[in-house]
């Protein structure tokens, strides 16, 4: 059997789910890897197919997403391009997770494509979704990578097409030995001094992960580092808390730790937006802003959450792929119970 795994890099949380799901669809059959994008700090550790530039989401000096930067800073016409040139029928079954050229070359050209990420799970009924949801911001969510079959990933088992995350080896093998006083901060949508000016102010050991710092530096007592998953992996199953945006991974494997968590949604980014109410649903403080005096106050707090995480994603896979595809000795070399 041929499978096409379509991964999109924006963000990280998509390229690290791809590192444990793709070894295990290697066991069902013939794996292509297509990947778009150019906002990962994380790299495949396979042999990359197609390397496209896709379409990104541009933020603003805010870290706001920025409509109008998305639409002048992205190239089309070689999204066009790459959706001509994929020959989406040779596939077996194509595995996207919101990747938007193979999702748009199978709606033109056809192709048995299934959505397999945290983005399909938004479109079920069953999810918490915040009241106001910006319309543009919805059609986005829509059409960037349209698929017609969706199984999803969220931070509960919301229908029976919704798993739970996929928590990487590399997270399940860590040893959580908690420091207290240490924090982890990864929050992009900020700029290195605004968060300086607002942590230093609190007490705590401050390790800021920045995707804008070269080198390390210490200021008062926030460090700032370049994103470096080895280093960062080490310092998050040491640090007590965890201070990030309203992603899906990072939250995920923050909780499977056990450790504190705070998230600030990145605005007028609609996941983000689901994640927070998802998230508050589960008792996680949710932020609309860097607050000293709220995120002091959780500093101190005591509040944990335990989510047991289970490890099933390869009964997944395996269901999935005997959803959609007939399955014969022609087709795989994998042997279905």
């Amino acid at each position: 059997m041929k499978i096409l795994y379509a991964v999109q890099k924006t963000g990280n949380g998509h390229v690290a789910r791809a590192q444990e799901i793709i070894p295990i669809l290697q066991k069902f059959g013939c794996v292509d890897i297509l990947a778009s994008g150019n906002q990962t700090q994380i790299e495949l550790p396979f042999d990359v197919k197609y390397n496209l530039k896709g379409i990104s989401l541009v933020y603003n000096e805010k870290g706001e997403v920025s409509y109008w930067k998305t639409f002048l800073n992205n190239n089309y016409w070689a999204f066009l391009k790459d959706i001509i040139q994929l020959k989406t029928k040779k596939y077996d079954l194509i595995i996207n997770d919101f990747e938007p050229v193979s999702a748009w070359a199978s709606l033109f050209k056809g192709g048995n494509i299934i959505s397999l990420s945290h983005q399909a799970a938004l479109f079920f009924n069953e999810v918490p979704k915040p009241k106001k949801r910006a319309l543009l911001a919805q059609f986005i969510l829509k059409y960037y990578a349209p698929c017609r079959r969706k199984y999803g990933f969220h931070f509960k088992n919301y229908h029976d097409k919704i798993f739970t995350p996929v928590i990487r080896e590399k997270i399940r093998n860590l040893k959580s030995e908690t420091i207290p006083g240490n924090y982890i901060v990864y929050l992009p949508s900020f700029s290195d001094a605004k968060l300086i000016k607002t942590l230093s102010k609190i007490n705590g050991n401050w390790h800021i992960y920045s995707k804008y710092a070269s080198s390390n530096y210490t200021i008062n007592n926030c460090s700032v580092y370049p994103i470096n998953e080895e280093d960062f992996l080490f310092k998050l199953s040491h640090c007590e808390g965890v201070l990030c945006n309203a992603g899906f991974e990072l939250p995920a494997e923050a909780l499977y730790l056990k450790k504190k968590l705070v998230v600030i949604p990145i605005k007028k980014q609609i996941e983000q937006e689901y994640n927070a109410i998802a998230l508050k649903k589960l008792g996680v403080l949710t932020l609309k802003q860097l607050d000293q005096n709220l995120i002091s106050i959780w500093s101190k707090s005591d509040s944990c959450l335990s989510m047991n995480f289970s490890k099933d994603i390869e009964a997944i896979l395996k269901e999935i792929i005997s959803e959609n595809v007939s399955i014969t000795a022609e087709t795989t070399n994998y042997h279905f119970a």
